[in-house]
């Protein structure tokens, strides 16, 4: 499907127009994503007068990484969104190459909000002055630019993406930094605390440094990107994403990785960890996520599907590239894992279902589940391991007449669960697997949101995610389960097709 698309609205001030045909094969219904062009980091999640705001890294100008400028989508509901106009494009002297990552809060007493983000602008090929800067907005759609607020240390080419945050009666901020460190000479990944006036003249303009909040334990690490705090249940949570990872067993498949941590903090003391770093995600397609608060108390997250590595194939021919994630919400669990679930307005979507369940899947046998499901869908699953001596149970989803197909595997081997891409089709291909255990009944259960170019599997109670963009060609697109080497004893299966968001 082709469609002409204009990235840019009106509104837009002091930006060239353009217009592209975009072609749709792989473009999302359930996930955000631009009219048209390049999006990568979700930036400044926030609520407000009614609506949530979710901001973006975006070139409007190509669907590749290009020219940075926050584009910008909102929703009264979590489900059903609106584009809206950029919101910010290059116009300082300090963001000249671009509008980098940031972050947005309400301000006190319903003032609208402000955002943080990092003004980026080249020195020479390969050195950069990175700064952060204030912008406000009373509608969140037209900003007010306050200019630079933090300076870099001197030499610091890497020293962005700053999420701001209220406790207490003040503002605090963390940000992503690159110190050389003299005692061996190379630059390791640190994330830096600052905090401000709550109110008053020097409110998010003034910023006291509190020091180094944490240090990657990686040395490899050099630079800890698009750093995130949150309190979640009696915790805090530290995000980032590292640069610099290595490959290392099922760990550290990507380019870059997103990870968290869990611990202690309270204003003026040290944070401490009580756990290691644990995989945000464990998908080919997840980096720079978010975190935000809803008015009903939820720690919120979107992250960035796409990828700095091999080129996606839409970025090649189709006049866009990348989504967000779908919307999901946080909680901690049992040992302090934070458990990561698609947000419960999700269901909304649901047009139409069609229940499967319970069957029995023979050894070695396949059962066609469906024909085709155009568009996006959600599949529930429900394992019964401890009635199953099956080794491997795989359900097929995205399959083409041609061959093509994304499997998602439960192993008995491993006692892993994998997102085999081998043959989805165009792109990258790979396989990407995460730790998959039965609950105490011997079920395991599998949560699958299918969009056009994409699959999300949530495991168990939100206990490990794999995302990743896939890109089957065109065509019926039929789904199937089967058993080998045993019988897989399947509860209940359901497959709900999915309502466009836009």
């Amino acid at each position: 499907m082709q469609q002409t698309a204009d990235p840019l609205s009106a509104a837009d001030r002091g930006v060239v127009r353009m217009r592209v045909t975009r072609n749709d094969r792989w473009y999302p219904l359930v996930h955000i994503a631009a009219r048209a062009g390049w999006i990568n980091d979700p930036n400044g999640l926030v609520h407000l007068s009614g609506r949530y705001h979710v901001y973006f890294q975006h070139n409007p100008f190509g669907s590749q990484w290009g020219l940075m400028h926050w584009g910008h989508v909102s929703s009264a509901d979590l489900v059903h969104w609106r584009h809206e106009p950029i919101a910010l494009a290059p116009e300082l002297e300090a963001e000249s190459d671009g509008v980098f990552s940031g972050s947005a809060v309400a301000l006190p007493d319903r003032h609208g909000i402000a955002v943080l983000y990092t003004g980026h602008r080249w020195l020479a090929p390969g050195l950069a002055r990175q700064v952060q800067c204030l912008a406000t907005s009373t509608d969140a759609t037209t900003f007010v630019r306050h200019g630079v607020v933090i300076e870099p240390p001197e030499q610091m080419t890497d020293f962005r993406d700053p999420k701001v945050w209220r406790t207490g009666n003040r503002w605090y901020l963390v940000l992503g930094a690159s110190p050389l460190d003299p005692a061996d000479g190379r630059r390791h990944a640190e994330v830096w605390l600052y905090s401000s006036d709550l109110q008053g003249p020097g409110a998010l303009r003034r910023w006291r440094f509190e020091g180094v909040l944490y240090r990657s334990p990686i040395d490899e690490v050099f630079m800890a990107e698009c750093p995130d705090f949150f309190p979640l249940g009696d915790r805090w949570v530290l995000s980032y994403c590292a640069m610099g990872t290595h490959p290392h067993g099922y760990l550290d498949r990507n380019v870059n990785n997103a990870r968290y941590v869990v611990g202690e903090w309270a204003p003026g003391r040290a944070f401490t960890p009580v756990t290691g770093e644990f995989p945000c995600d464990w998908g080919h397609s997840y980096y720079a996520p978010q975190t935000m608060q809803s008015p009903d108390g939820r720690r919120l997250v979107w992250g960035w599907m796409g990828s700095f590595g091999r080129p996606e194939p839409v970025a090649q021919s189709d006049g866009w590239c990348g989504q967000l994630t779908v919307p999901r919400e946080l909680d901690l669990g049992p040992g302090d894992a934070v458990l990561t679930r698609p947000v419960r307005e999700l269901t909304a979507l649901r047009r139409s279902t069609c229940g499967l369940g319970p069957i029995t899947v023979p050894a070695n046998t396949e059962r066609s589940l469906a024909a085709d499901i155009p568009g996006a869908a959600e599949i529930e699953l429900s394992l019964d391991l401890a009635h199953s001596d099956a080794e491997r149970i795989t359900l097929a989803v995205h399959r083409t007449p041609d061959g093509h197909q994304t499997l998602v595997v439960w192993d008995g081997q491993s006692g892993r669960g994998h997102l085999d891409r081998g043959s989805s089709g165009a792109g990258d291909r790979g396989s990407r697997s995460a730790p998959c255990a039965p609950d105490a009944d011997g079920l395991l259960r599998l949560r699958i949101v299918l969009d056009r170019g994409s699959v999300e599997v949530f495991v168990g109670d939100g206990d490990q995610v794999i995302s990743s963009m896939v890109y089957p060609p065109e065509g019926p697109r039929a789904a199937a389960i089967c058993a080998e080497c045993g019988d897989a004893r399947i509860t209940a299966l359901r497959i709900h097709h999915l309502d466009a968001i836009f």
